[in-house]
This record gives C-alpha cells, sequence and structure tokens, in this order.
C-alpha cells in the first residue's frame, strides 16, 4: 500500500458514511470538545491495517493524532492498546467506525493467514492469496496477508499469464495440442512474463510442462495425487496446489511436497476481529 492508494480508498468510505457531515456528532457534541481514544484489543490476533486506521483520522480532521502503539504484523492479546487518538471530538467520533472497519477487517486476514501460515511451518511450502477479495480493497487485504506471514498471487490479470480449463479450450479450440497452443502463446509474450497452468489430472502434466512454463498448479487433488504430481515436475518448475484448502488439511497439503498452496479463504472468509475504541471526551 501507499498512501496515495490508502487515501482514495479511506477518503470514500467517508464520503460514504457522511456525505454532508456528521448530524450525530455536530448537533450533539460542542465544537471546543476534544477527545483521547484508545485502540483496544477485544481478543487475541495480528495486527494490520494501523496506516489506514490513522488515514481515517487524518482525512476527517487533520488536527487529530494518531499514534500507532503496534506495528502491522504484530501480535497482541486482549486488553492491548494497539493506538491513541487525540483530538477534535467531533473529528475523532466522526472517524471512528470507518477506522475500525478497515483495521478490524485487516487484523482478521492477518490473523486467520497467520494461523495457516504457523500450520505449515518446516515443510517448504509458502501460503498465498488469491484475487477472490473484496473489490475496491485489494491492496489493503493483501498487505493483511503479508501483515500475518502470507505472501501475494498476483495481483490483478495484468501481472501475469494464469491459463485454466476454460482458457485451454478455447486456445486448443482450433485443433492445436495444448504443448503447442501454450508455445505460440508464449511466443508473443514478452520475455519476463510468467506463465502459470492450471491442470486437474495428472495425464495433463507432461504436455503443460512441454510448453515450458514456470508454475502449475494442480487443482483439487487428492493428496496421493499431489505427491504424485510434485514426483512428475521433478523440481522444474514451481508447482501450485489450490482447491480444498482449509485449516485442517493444509498441513497435510504443504507435506506433499508442494511450493505454493493458495487459500482463497484468507480473504474472501475471514472474520472482522474485535477491536474497540474507548473514547474519553473533554467538553473543554
Amino acid at each position: 500500500m501507499n498512501r496515495a492508494q490508502i487515501d482514495s480508498v479511506v477518503a470514500a468510505a467517508l464520503d460514504e458514511d457522511a456525505p454532508w457531515g456528521d448530524l450525530t456528532s455536530e448537533s450533539l457534541i460542542p465544537e471546543t470538545a476534544t477527545a483521547r481514544a484508545d485502540l483496544v484489543a477485544r481478543e487475541s490476533g495480528v495486527f494490520s491495517g494501523g496506516e489506514v486506521f490513522a488515514a481515517a483520522f487524518r482525512l476527517t480532521d487533520d488536527r487529530i493524532a494518531v499514534e500507532l502503539l503496534a506495528g502491522d504484523g504484530a501480535a497482541f492479546a486482549p486488553g492491548d492498546v494497539l493506538a491513541r487518538v487525540t483530538g477534535p471530538a467531533r473529528g475523532v467520533l466522526t472517524a471512528e467506525r470507518i477506522g475500525l472497519n478497515f483495521t478490524q477487517r485487516m487484523s482478521g486476514i492477518a490473523t486467520l493467514t497467520a494461523a495457516y501460515v504457523a500450520e505449515v511451518a518446516h515443510t517448504g511450502a509458502r501460503i498465498v492469496d488469491t484475487r477472490k477479495t473484496t473489490p475496491g480493497l485489494r491492496a489493503f487485504e493483501r498487505h493483511a496477508v503479508r501483515s500475518g506471514g502470507g505472501h501475494n498471487h498476483r495481483f490483478s490479470l495484468s501481472d501475469a499469464v494464469m491459463a485454466k480449463d476454460n482458457h485451454l479450450a478455447v486456445l486448443t479450440a482450433t485443433g492445436l495440442s495444448v504443448t503447442a497452443a501454450l508455445q505460440g502463446a508464449i511466443a508473443r509474450l514478452p520475455h519476463t512474463a510468467h506463465v502459470e497452468v492450471e491442470v486437474d489430472r495428472l495425464d495433463q502434466i507432461d504436455a503443460v510442462l512441454a510448453a515450458g512454463i514456470g508454475t502449475i498448479m494442480l487443482d483439487n487433488f487428492s493428496l496421493d495425487d499431489l505427491r504424485a504430481g510434485v514426483e512428475r515436475v521433478a523440481g522444474r518448475v514451481t508447482v501450485e496446489a489450490s482447491g480444498g484448502v482449509n485449516l485442517e488439511t493444509v498441513r497435510a497439503i504443504a507435506e506433499t511436497g508442494v511450493d505454493v498452496i493458495s487459500v482463497g479463504a484468507l480473504t474472501h472468509s475471514a472474520r472482522a476481529l474485535d477491536l474497540g475504541l474507548d473514547i474519553a471526551i473533554d467538553a473543554g
């Protein structure tokens, strides 16, 4: 994430939440009132989204100061104070929900990612995310995965070639073999472009490897077939496993010898963590 990305997304969220101002705070809270607020953990987890949290207050009122007491990727326990906010009370109350929404969501993703990473410790497998992200929030959610110790897959469709079953069906519709069709496509790409191809059967592997790709994805393979696939690839390209991955299965998948395990659940199924903003108001 960079500041421009953060400010763009957070500003849009603030505008959605208070398009014509915060009617409650502006009618009930004296303009001179100031507030002190602590971002407090209600449960254990891994922190992410500190700069996004701070941006919600900065963009609401630049007189508000946010002190981040935990860095992204830091583990925390219930009762830990993760950030302190001070400034005009109206602005603090206006920004509260947006700041919390982002950091609760991002910390939830970081915490779930950390659980997956812990499960595959010492196997050599890398946990990565997918494009199954909330529209408009991909940069934030991908950052949260890194906060949890995971890694990122391609960010967008523009970053790398990833041929799935439907792509291959169209590509070979003219009668070309999979190998020839892939080689023709690769010849038209810049030499820097990475090519990954998905297969769903062991007997597809050799034809795909013969095209000179960089990564092969073994999709929804059984554990026995994953082991056989890794043996057949024999280190020639990166092997990614996908499908059927959860916290109960990920260790066994990692132990088959795959290099990468992609987990859509990191971003599409993570729950928001319970973080709260404890506020004290000085009437001024």
